[in-house]
């Protein structure tokens, strides 16, 4: 009988022995038992603990933050060591991942587990990015936050970020069905209901030892009480503010009051000290009450150029004003003997530096680096020459564009700034659903992560859908695998989750994404190819050429899918199958493309909203794997983008 034996009593490492126990078996159907307990001095059996346990040595800089595995293994036992709980977790599922076992997508359908004799077994690293994760975005249900949560453990990544105080909208999101009324009854769901879910995942976060980051948007407007828990943050255009929440609102074009009404796009009149000192307040208090918070996010208003025009605010950048805020955050928990780190965030306005205003207390610290609005078309890295950044004009600055020149405004971050930088990225919101082989997007990926560690930054985490898993889960795999080691090449990664999620036809598979993708062409669906902007992003009847091979490669990818419908194992069956409704995704949306292309926009849009209601007959039966909410919003996309 197995005999896996913990050396220490910690509740992730319990978890990480009942992962290691439920697997051996699956493994090993006819091994009998495998027997768990707690033995500090243990000699024999698979030996769970700290690198510390084992008189390894440590490599990194914050035991608490670097994940380093160890796995050193025989037939019948060995050390699956780690330099945190959270990373003796990581070296049970790396074991298993030596052994040929893969997570291809969230869930049971998702696990390739083989019948398989154990070997010996040897792998030491330290991931190569401090911080790897997501943070929730598009149509969220619980089922899928929680195997998402899973998923991101499974990939060994660290880090799960929850926008707003409770995600309500992104529950809304789903539970009411968007976009799919027609085929699905909506299901009101309340705040208490959805402020219950996220403790849900808050444990499941912590028995997994990963990093929770909170919050993000809502403070600008909560403490004042224009609430965001509720879809009203983002949708309700008829708030009635009182005298004094307007006196506190950004003053633009002489006047106060909700930017284009909604309250989360609204920023403050920063220089008043009652509203950073309310601001200051709100994050305290929180703090306070959720001390499982490892890193709490603060930002400013979710929109570009709307910060306050009055006197005294145009005496400082809107980060200058930004950095006052954190110093009396900072003050303020230091007082309360609170270690809770925060998370500032470069994004829109406050991708310029403060010019005046430093951080007196970078320890507590971090920055995220969210260039929502670079092109996903090209990449940088090291090598790459990053031209200066441009002036900052309040309210009239232009959004960067390219890759190099939003990197620009990090650079001059980092003349004031000389702690940990995250990027906060966007490959699985709404790019994905503008590559429609998912290679292109993957591609991003793999060299957006190694130029970005090359350039100095220590992680990323990806703003998007916890279902970014049609056609497959290529992109997600990419993500996780080179954020733990960029030294992978791409297509190792490429033939490893391929030929795990179709066998060995798996490259007819990728032929077949390869040319879907380049009928659509990233470039052109991204908005960058249009021949008169005047009439719309996506203006291009040489287009039309290219989408018309859809429905062709469509048909030839249905006849070989039709020889693939039961496979070996579940999640080839299932990853065949979902090319079989990608065939007709593509199909469809390249006839709605090849009219907007041409410039009919009304009857592009016409066609879209057909589509938009037809495919969602699909949605419960893809659920786990596209998002129809967040999907078929990015068709609304390209259809109404001017």
């Amino acid at each position: 009988m197995l005999q896996i034996k913990k050396l220490r009593c910690d509740h992730v490492i319990d978890f990480a022995a009942e992962e290691l126990k439920k697997y051996l078996r699956m493994m090993m159907p006819e091994g009998g038992d495998v027997a768990i307990s707690t033995e500090p001095e243990a000699k024999d059996g698979f030996r769970l603990g700290l690198l510390e346990d084992f008189s390894l040595p440590f490599e990194g800089e914050d035991v608490r933050l670097d994940d380093v595995v160890h796995i050193d293994t025989q037939e019948c036992g060995g050390i699956l060591a780690g330099s945190n709980p959270r990373s003796v977790l990581f070296a049970v599922y790396r074991f298993l991942k030596l052994h040929g076992c893969r997570w291809l997508y969230p869930g049971i359908d998702g696990e390739h587990i083989p019948v398989t004799e154990l070997k010996p077994q040897s792998y030491h690293k330290m991931a190569d990015m401090r911080f790897r994760g997501h943070c929730n975005e598009g149509a969220s249900s619980q089922s899928s936050m929680l195997e998402h949560i899973d998923y991101c453990a499974k990939q060994e990544e660290n880090v799960y970020m929850t926008q707003f105080r409770i995600s309500f909208s992104f529950y809304n999101y789903y539970y009411s069905h968007v976009r799919n009324q027609s085929n699905r009854t909506p299901e009101p769901v309340s705040e208490q209901q959805v402020t219950q879910w996220k403790r849900g995942c808050e444990a499941e976060l912590a028995k997994r030892g990963l990093q929770f980051h909170d919050v993000g948007h809502g403070w600008t407007a909560d403490p004042f009480g224009m609430h965001t828990g509720d879809n009203s943050g983002w949708q309700d255009g008829t708030r009635k503010l009182t005298e004094e929440q307007r006196s506190v609102l950004a003053q633009i074009n002489g006047k106060r009051g909700l930017y284009r009404k909604y309250p989360n796009w609204t920023n403050l009149c920063y220089s008043q000290s009652y509203v950073r000192t309310t601001m200051a307040d709100a994050v305290v208090a929180y703090a306070e009450k959720h001390t499982n918070v490892d890193y709490l996010h603060i930002w400013l208003a979710d929109l570009d150029n709307n910060h306050c025009e009055c006197e005294e605010c145009q005496k400082m950048r809107p980060s200058d004003w930004y950095m006052m805020i954190m110093n009396e955050i900072d003050e303020k928990l230091t007082a309360k003997g609170l270690d809770t780190r925060i998370v500032f965030i470069a994004y829109v306005d406050t991708l310029f530096a403060p010019e005046k205003v430093t951080l007196n207390n970078p320890e507590r610290f971090l920055m995220l680096y969210a260039p929502i609005t670079r092109s996903y078309t090209s990449s940088i890295n090291g090598s790459s020459v990053i031209p200066p950044a441009k002036p900052y004009i309040r309210n009239k600055w232009k959004a960067p564009v390219g890759a190099e020149e939003a990197f620009s405004f990090v650079r001059e971050w980092q003349k004031c700034w000389h702690g940990p930088c995250v990027v906060f990225e966007y490959y699985f919101w709404r790019h994905q659903y503008h590559d429609l082989g998912g290679l292109e997007i993957a591609r991003r990926i793999y060299e957006d992560i190694r130029g970005m560690k090359e350039l100095g930054m220590q992680g990323f985490i990806d703003c998007g859908t916890q279902r970014a898993f049609f056609p497959n889960g290529f992109a997600a795999y990419v993500y996780a695998e080179t954020l733990r080691d960029t030294s992978l090449s791409f297509d190792a990664i490429k033939e490893d989750y391929f030929s795990h999620a179709y066998g060995e036809d798996w490259e007819q598979v990728a032929a077949y994404l390869e040319s879907m993708g380049k009928a659509f062409d990233f470039a052109y669906l991204e908005g960058e190819k249009s021949t008169d902007r005047k009439v719309s992003k996506r203006y291009n009847p040489d287009m039309v050429q290219s989408l018309s091979r859809a429905p062709e490669i469509a048909a030839s990818e249905r006849a070989l899918v039709k020889t693939h419908m039961s496979m070996p194992t579940r999640p080839q069956t299932v990853s065949w199958r979902l090319l079989l409704r990608h065939a007709e995704y593509a199909e469809k949306l390249s006839k709605i493309m090849q009219v907007k292309a041409v410039g009919h926009e009304n009857l592009a849009r016409e066609l879209g909203e057909k589509f938009i209601q037809d495919f969602g007959k699909y949605e419960f039966e893809l659920e786990r794997y596209f998002d129809h909410g967040l999907g078929m919003g990015a068709v609304e996309f390209l259809l109404h983008s001017s």
